[in-house]
């Protein structure tokens, strides 16, 4: 069993940065892929972001590309989420994801943490 706790968000005026944490409890965060996906009100939850156990081959998706970035330490057991040039647009409950297998769907999910961009 994963747990998945994220943390940072918060509010922030466009055009800033907020860094999101997501801490997995176990041992085996190494060998899980890590997520982060949003929910804006009123609309489906979407991805945003998909790393790899190694670290490389990072998906994003296409209106976060080159603001935002995904990473991971494996020492802390945790994967961030940094996010820059933060638009209103941005304003969602950000959930982080795990799941053990390259492909498919994910297993664990998080609780979720606000994150407001006021114009």
């Amino acid at each position: 069993q994963v747990q998945l706790v994220e943390s940072g968000g918060g509010l922030v005026q466009a055009g800033g940065s907020l860094r999101l944490s997501c801490a997995a409890s176990g041992r085996t965060f190494s060998n899980l892929v890590m997520g982060w996906f949003r929910q804006a009100p009123g609309k489906e939850r979407e991805f945003v972001a998909r790393d790899t156990r190694s670290g490389g081959n990072l998906i994003y998706a296409d209106s976060v590309k080159g603001r935002f970035t995904i990473s991971r330490d494996n020492a802390k057991n945790t994967v961030y989420l940094q996010m820059n040039s933060l638009k209103p647009e941005d304003t969602a409950i950000y959930y982080c994801a795990a799941r053990f297998t390259d492909y498919g769907s994910y297993v664990y999910w998080g609780l979720g943490t606000q994150v407001t961009v006021s114009s």
